[in-house]
């Protein structure tokens, strides 16, 4: 079982666990310093909007919640409201987000679905993707764990992959330049020898009071990275992909109910949705299934790397149950 990192730097390499595998790590890389430039970006355009959320609450959205009890659903409590306050900087780290999300579904049993494919997850460092990755692995797949900077969150992701006892390779870089998608693929098809399923995943969100107060700049990152982003890897994985191969798209319930501080996301998201419908029909003639999952609020990174720390405290209170899911919530579909 191998894990390999693009690191931070060119003239270093990650060296974790090849006394297990004989083999050395690969060394930096692809998009490891585009991936610290987008990161660095990202953060100027949220020190823009940070300057500009000090907004109170609305009258409307505290009579919602007023007097609500959060819904368990599940063999385990899930944390309710309130959380503790916080603001992450981006892209957001699991490491920094306290609590710690909730990602691996002990009450989950794999039963062999994914015996013996290859799976690559974008933004699967951590939230969602890193929910999805482990119960992937729990079902049989060898994982490529593709993330933005969070060196970190990414090899806690891949040691949880070799836990379940597969492989898994974490590669940086950022899903906005196709030449790091392609470049991406053939690492992992090189490393494992195959591909069997896409989970697009890699998102950028930052809340806009107007749209006035939406540049161009914040704008733009958001269009790349969520949407054009599942462009260039469903592209460049699918002269990999056969027949029963899979494509997952992470949508949001705001591409169905739109978001008022949320516009660029929202768009985004409703063009996943629209992209996800019109590939399914397009490969379906190949045998490539193509779907798309749209959730409400979970507890990952992405809000708290967003929202002032006020805000953060309650996340999620609003929604049908009361609470933020959990990404082991999220995994199973």
């Amino acid at each position: 079982m191998t894990v390999k990192k693009a690191s931070k730097s060119p003239t270093k390499s990650a060296d974790r666990s090849t006394k297990r595998s004989g083999r050395p790590a690969s060394t930096a890389s692809m998009g490891s310093a585009a991936a610290e430039r987008t990161a660095a970006r990202q953060r100027v355009i949220q020190k823009g909007i940070d300057a500009n959320q000090d907004a109170p609450a609305s009258n409307k959205a505290a009579k919602k919640t007023a007097g609500k009890t959060a819904v368990q659903a599940g063999p385990h409590g899930q944390p309710e409201n309130p959380l503790p306050k916080q603001h992450l900087l981006k892209p957001g780290r699991e490491s920094d987000l306290k609590p710690r999300p909730k990602f691996a579904a002990e009450g989950y049993l794999g039963s062999a679905k994914l015996d013996g494919m290859v799976a690559i997850v974008t933004g699967g460092d951590s939230g969602i993707g890193r929910a999805v990755a482990v119960l992937f692995a729990r079902e049989g797949a060898d994982v490529a764990v593709l993330y933005l900077n969070e060196h970190e969150d990414a090899l806690d992701t891949c040691r949880y992959v070799e836990q379940e006892g597969r492989r898994a390779l974490a590669i940086a870089g950022d899903v906005r330049d196709p030449k790091f998608c392609e470049a991406a693929v053939a690492q992992t098809v090189a490393q494992f020898g195959r591909l069997d399923v896409l989970v697009n995943n890699a998102a950028f969100q930052l809340h806009a009071q107007s749209l006035e107060e939406l540049s161009d700049a914040h704008l733009q990152e958001t269009l790349q990275t969520n949407i054009a982003g599942y462009f260039h890897m469903a592209r460049a994985a699918l002269p990999h992909l056969g027949q029963g191969a899979s494509i997952i798209n992470t949508g949001s319930e705001t591409g169905i109910f739109g978001s008022k501080h949320l516009l660029d996301y929202s768009a985004t998201k409703g063009a996943i949705h629209a992209f996800t419908k019109s590939l399914a029909s397009q490969l379906l003639p190949r045998g490539i299934r193509v779907n798309a999952v749209a959730p409400g609020p979970v507890w990952t990174p992405l809000n708290p790397a967003d929202k002032p720390a006020d805000a953060v405290a309650k996340f999620g209170q609003d929604s049908d149950m009361g609470r933020p899911a959990q990404p082991e919530e999220i995994s199973p579909a």
